[in-house]
C-alpha cells in the first residue's frame, strides 16, 4: 500500500481512537496474564479493520520482522516466547476492549460503539471492506506497507 497523506492521516485517526478510549472512564486493568491472546483456549480471536492492521504492522516492522510468526498452538502470533505482546502499546482496538476476566470483562458495545463508527470509517477511507480475524489481517498489512 503506498504510503500518502491521506493514509497517515487516517492511521493518525486509528491512534486517536486509542486515545479516546483510554480517556475513558471505564475501570481497567490489564495483567497482561496474556490468558485471552490464545485463541485456540478461549475460542476468540479479534477482528481488525484496515487501519488497526496497518498500525498493528508497523509496529511489527518496528521490531525488525517483515512477517508474523507460525504459531502452532493458537496464540496471537504478536505474543513472544515469555507470554507478553511484542506491540502492547499498538494493540488493536479488540484487545483492550476485550473478554477478558482478569482486566474487567468486555466492554459494552454501546460505551464503544462511537469508536468503532470511526475505525469503521478509517476502513471505508482505506478500501477495507469490514474487520478481519487478526493474524490474516496484519499478515495483509505487512506485505502491503511501503
Amino acid at each position: 500500500m503506498k504510503r500518502t497523506r491521506s493514509t497517515d492521516r487516517e492511521l493518525a485517526e486509528v491512534a486517536e481512537v486509542y486515545r479516546a478510549l483510554e480517556e475513558r472512564s471505564e475501570e481497567r486493568d490489564c495483567v497482561r496474564s496474556a490468558d485471552c491472546c490464545r485463541f485456540q483456549l478461549t475460542g476468540m480471536t479479534p477482528y481488525l479493520t484496515r487501519g488497526e492492521a496497518l498500525v498493528a504492522a508497523r509496529a511489527v516492522r518496528r521490531l525488525g520482522r517483515r512477517q508474523l510468526p507460525r504459531r502452532d498452538d493458537g496464540a496471537c502470533p504478536l505474543l513472544d516466547a515469555y507470554g507478553k505482546c511484542h506491540i502492547y502499546d499498538g494493540r488493536p482496538f479488540g484487545c483492550r476492549t476485550h473478554f477478558c476476566a482478569a482486566a474487567g470483562g468486555p466492554y459494552a458495545r454501546s460505551d464503544v460503539l462511537d469508536l468503532i463508527r470511526r475505525l469503521e470509517d478509517v476502513d471505508r477511507h482505506l478500501g477495507g471492506d469490514g474487520p478481519r480475524p487478526l493474524p490474516g489481517a496484519i499478515a495483509w498489512a505487512l506485505r502491503n506497507l511501503d
